[in-house]
């Protein structure tokens, strides 16, 4: 009978041991982020006086983003030292302008214009304006 215990718990003691255990993880990469700065002369005014508009070239927004991931674009007015004290998500509004954006191949466009269409010329920032693109990668499920 003792033969038999010992034999058995050998058994179990070898195949206990023999476990591992395994972690899957399926990831999506990363999100990318961008900072950018907007001087005040890179803000141009179009034809009709009515929008304010900058460009700045995001080499990570390509066709297959736009098409299937999530841009995010936030704007803050106090750049300090490579540092920003609060950021605000486009779209907003604030003093009447509002802030918008659009995304293109390689890029994107940040556009300022009165909010309520009164006959007047969005005010064009005085100081450099800090940008912060989140471009967030994403599974396709069609």
């Amino acid at each position: 009978m003792k033969k038999l215990t010992l034999l058995l718990i050998c058994i179990a003691t070898l195949g206990l041991a023999s476990c591992e255990k395994q972690t899957i993880v399926n990831e999506t990469a990363g999100s990318k982020t961008y900072i950018r700065d907007i001087q005040p002369t890179q803000w141009k005014l179009s034809n009709d006086g009515l929008t304010y508009s900058a460009d700045l070239s995001i080499s990570g927004i390509d066709p297959y983003h736009i098409q299937n991931e999530a841009t995010l674009v936030y704007l803050s007015y106090t750049p300090t030292q490579n540092s920003a004290t609060s950021y605000i998500q486009l779209p907003f509004v604030y003093n009447v302008d509002s802030y918008s954006y659009e995304v293109y191949n390689g890029g994107l466009t940040i556009d300022i214009q009165s909010s309520d269409f009164q006959d007047r010329a969005p005010i064009r920032p005085s100081g450099a304006v800090r940008v912060k693109v989140v471009l967030v990668p994403s599974d396709y499920v069609n």
